[in-house]
Order: C-alpha cells, then structure tokens, then sequence
C-alpha cells in the first residue's frame, strides 16, 4: 500500500458528518443543504438535448486529447472570454472537471529527481489557505510538502508571496492559485498573476491557476483576469510556466457532467498528455459533445451570473444586521466571522433550524499564525433563490436566540 495515504487528511464533508452525528433537527424545517459547493440551478436544456442525441456514440474508446471540436471550443471560449489565443492543437486538454486535472497534474509534474531530496529537500507544492483540499492530497501523494500560504482580511484574502522566503521558493515546484477564491471569493488582480510569474521565473516553478469559478463574478464590466493574460503582459507569448484549470461545473449548473479543460505552457501540455494517455481518463464523446454545446454559449452563462447576483441582493439584507457578511468579488460563497467557535456555530445552527453549513476550520490547516479559517464559515449560495433566502431567515432567527 502506499505509505502517503496515511498522510491525508480526512475530507471536510466527511468531518462534517462526525460533526452532526447524533443530532435530530427539528422534523417541522425541511433540511437546507448549504455546505457543498454543488449548483443546483437547472442544467442548460439545450446542453442535455445534445447529451441524449449523442448517447449513441459509445461504441468506440475516445482519445486522451479530445475531438479536433472540443479543443478549438476551448480555444475560442478564451479568446472570447480572456482575449488571449491559445493553440488547440498543443495548448489545450480535456478533463474530466478541475477536480480530477488539479490531482493528475501535480502527479505529473513534481519531480522525483534524487537531489531534489536529498540535497536541498522535498519538493514544495504551494497553495492558499484555506483551500481546495485536492491542492493539499496531490501534493502529498506525489511526495511533496504543502506550503501553506494564509489569506485573511488583513491581506484582502490574497496569499502574501512576498512573506516566502527564498529558500522555500527554491524548493517551490508548483504554485497554487485560486481566482476568484473557495471560500473567499477573492479575486487575484493581473498585478498580482504577474508578480507570481516574476517569481516563478525567478525561481523555477510552476503556476497552476484554478479558475472554476471565473464566470461568477459580481461586475460585469471587470470580470476575473486569467492567469494567461498576466503571462502575455509579462512577454511569455507560449505562456511559459503556466496552467489554469476551467470547468462547466459553475459555468454551466452542470457537476455531474464532469467536464473541463486545461491550457496553458506546450511545454506542460505534451508530457501531461502523455501521463493522460497512462492515466486512463479520456472524456467520452458524448459529454465532449455536450461539452462543446456549453462552451459556444455564453448567454446561457450571464443568465446563470445573474441568479447569484439576485441571491446576493436578497440574502445579504437579511443578513447584514446580525452577521459580518459581505459580497465577494467572485464564486457563489459566503465567508463571514461568526465570532465564535466555528464548529460549535455549525453543528447548534443544524440542530436548531436543520440548515448544514460548513466550518471554516475545516477547509484550512492550522500554521505558527494560526487557522485562517477559524471562527469563519462557509454558506453556499447554490440553492434556488427562495430557499437561499429562507435559510437566510434561519440563520439571522438563529443569531438573535443564541
């Protein structure tokens, strides 16, 4: 058995259980699930239309780099989109969603050179806190040391990369990046891509730029920038050292399609393709298809943009007088100081008004400055909006009786 494995953390749904277990809600409040980052408006008809039409195509194994179709739709979606060209035939790849590529391209890319660890130490994976907890188990399974990075208020919940010494970014083999951010929302700025770059050059490493919700965003006319833009800007016309990850997921309402794309550095591109090939995850044709559908509309994206706008307008007031809440920049979460223990704050809100939030603490690790994500929770704002609304109700009823 792989050793490693006993290094993973347990996953935050699964502390979460432990956590409710042996409590009975109130039988008379309908459960409100607002815990998991799982959309739940409706799924574009036309997108569905295409999968069933296309379910008929199964009778052959698809190719690990995608239909011809499905790449240039990714490349036109970021031209579209960030303004920046992109090569379909050597700058782009099919997932299936960001989760499974965030894992497969640490595994793929950390080194495993003996010096490496005998002479200046393990690799490091670097990466926001809190956080995505792929970002932490890859790193990890590949036989690298996370490097947490703490986002607070203080630091408009943007890692400090100045507060790096050298020695650690000599170690650094890939470097995380979440924007807009899970669970702040935080939006990294193009100064901000560019200076990571400026030290990814400096340094050697790789920037890895998960950008899954960057089509929920708060202002339309300043939408999230990509990592590729800031590289263009910094004269890397191949996007040296770059990967960002994108996904239907958010964009499109639809997590169980599981489909998404990388793009990025040729360079990064070839040998994770050919790690792809080994890895046995090649999309099947039909959800390319679908995929393709998605990805060439963008009207059915700003309708979804505008569902978690109203959301934000009609939660937020309810909110406001009894809880630090404000609107992100970007994502679908709300991430307020509860000025209290963050688990006790969860597991009395699910046993008094049967609504499941999640526990700050549970999505970052502790370090000398202490959890980031403690005395916070996470409210996913994924539900329709009258239900967003009423869970919003219980948890001010909540506030105003404890």
């Amino acid at each position: 058995m792989n050793g490693r494995l006993e290094l993973l953390a347990a996953y935050p749904f699964e502390r979460l259980a432990r956590l409710k277990s042996g409590i009975t809600p109130p039988a008379s409040l309908p459960h409100i699930a607002m815990s998991i980052g799982e959309p739940k408006h409706a799924p574009p008809p036309f997108v569905i239309e295409v999968l069933r039409r296309e379910l008929t195509k199964l009778d052959s194994y698809p190719v690990t780099a995608g239909l011809p179709e499905t790449r240039a739709s990714f490349a036109a979606w970021m031209e579209r989109r960030f303004n920046v060209g992109v090569s379909p035939d050597t700058m782009v790849l099919p997932v299936n969603g960001t989760r499974e590529a965030l894992f497969s391209f640490v595994q793929a890319m950390v080194s495993t050179r003996v010096s490496t660890s005998q002479v200046h130490g393990k690799p490091v994976v670097a990466m926001p806190n809190p956080f995505y907890q792929i970002y932490e188990g890859a790193a990890l399974l590949a036989g690298a040391e996370p490097l947490f990075l703490n986002t607070t208020a203080g630091s408009r919940f943007q890692p400090d990369l100045d507060a790096v010494p050298d020695d650690l970014w000599k170690r650094c083999e890939i470097l995380f990046l979440c924007s807009p951010g899970n669970p702040t929302g935080a939006v990294l700025s193009l100064e901000f891509l560019r200076h990571a770059l400026t030290l990814a050059d400096k340094h050697d490493f790789i920037v890895a730029s998960d950008e899954c919700y960057a089509e929920l965003y708060r202002d339309e006319n300043s939408p999230p920038p990509s990592l590729l833009q800031a590289a263009l800007a910094q004269g890397h016309s191949s996007f040296e050292r770059c990967m960002v990850f994108h996904s239907l997921s958010k964009r499109s309402s639809v997590p169980g399609l599981r489909s998404g794309f990388v793009a990025g550095d040729p360079a990064l591109i070839k040998p994770y393709l050919l790690y792809r090939t080994y890895h046995g995850c090649a999309m099947p044709v039909p959800t390319q298809l679908a995929s393709i559908a998605a990805w060439n509309d963008d009207a059915h994206a700003a309708a979804n943009r505008l569902l978690y706008r109203e959301k934000y307008a009609r939660v937020l007031p309810i909110l406001a007088p009894v809880l630090d809440v404000v609107e992100p920049d970007g994502a679908f979460y709300l991430w307020p100081d509860v000025q209290r223990d963050d688990e006790s704050f969860t597991r009395d809100l699910y046993a008094t008004q049967n609504l499941t939030i999640l526990p700050g603490s549970y999505l970052a690790r502790d370090t000398r400055a202490g959890n980031p994500g403690r005395q916070r929770v996470r409210i996913s704002l994924v539900a329709p909006v009258e239900e967003c609304v009423i869970a919003a109700q219980r948890i001010r009823t909540f506030l105003e009786t404890t």
